[in-house]
């Protein structure tokens, strides 16, 4: 039986002894015809695995820099249907996973097993919903494992011990564990606290530990990358795309940017 790219990524990783980096941008920002050009530069600068965030007009669980990028996106016209045929031009050139990132309201809306069937279709790995708790996503989650698509689990440093190591030992993919309480955004990141955490998924879960939220440096990917699986970078990276995203430096900074992290994660000066 083949592995999924996911997973074939990881074991992959694991056998270089380094660990994942997982970039994250905002589809449609600052439209979909430029976000598929920041993909192919997000692969050519090293990024193992790509996060892929579908805009959503209420993201609550999103700092000032990702709401802003939704925004961008929705008024360029971005859709759902929009972002899976970009996945699917991307997924002629590359093999690097695609994990989609949003809210439960667009992917309802676009209907769960139709949705399960064309992210599969296109080429999608996994799917993260921020606001659907596991409990809770009974439906998706069988049409999700019928297209071969995993549905990655998010825990943080709220999520009670006992549940977390359940939901953990179920995962699919990766875990995603949030590094701090809030929203997303650049923040101080706390690397000795978040690798106990980590070390103790880890014991649990039979899937990676990425870790995310606040990571925002060369210098932080390091730290974090020492312990944790994969190290995802978000608002950072955006910020990056608002300043730039009108320019042609555009992907010159993207690229540039990027190769930084790679270069810290595995264990090389930035």
């Amino acid at each position: 039986m083949s592995i999924g790219r996911i997973e074939a990524t990881f074991k992959r990783l694991k056998q270089l002894g380094e660990a994942a980096l997982i970039p994250f941008v905002t589809a449609g920002d600052p439209s979909l015809e430029r976000t598929e050009e920041i993909i192919h530069t997000l692969v050519d600068a090293g990024a193992d695995l790509i996060e892929l965030g579908f805009p959503f007009s209420d993201p609550m669980a999103d700092g000032p820099t990702i709401q802003a990028a939704s925004e961008r996106a929705l008024a360029a016209g971005t859709t759902l249907p929009g972002i899976l045929q970009m996945v699917a031009r991307v997924r002629r050139h590359t093999n690097v996973p695609i994990i989609l990132m949003g809210y439960y309201n667009p992917v309802f809306r676009y209907g769960a097993e139709r949705f399960a069937k064309d992210a599969a279709a296109a080429g999608v790995d996994g799917l993260l919903l921020v606001d659907l708790p596991p409990e809770e996503a009974g439906e998706i989650h069988g049409f999700l494992r019928d297209a071969g698509v995993n549905l990655i689990t998010l825990l943080s440093p709220t999520t009670p011990p006992e549940r977390a190591s359940r939901l953990a030992a179920s995962g699919e993919g990766f875990i995603y564990y949030v590094s701090m309480t809030g929203v997303t955004g650049a923040r101080q990141v706390d690397a000795g606290g978040i690798e106990t955490a980590v070390r103790e998924l880890k014991a649990f879960s039979p899937v990676p530990v990425a870790v995310g939220f606040g990571i925002s440096t060369a210098a932080d990917a390091r730290s974090v990358g020492r312990f944790a699986d994969a190290v995802v970078v978000g608002s950072a990276l955006v910020k990056v795309i608002e300043a730039y995203g009108t320019s042609g430096e555009l992907l010159v900074q993207v690229g540039t940017f990027v190769r930084g992290l790679k270069s810290a994660v595995r264990g090389q000066a930035a």
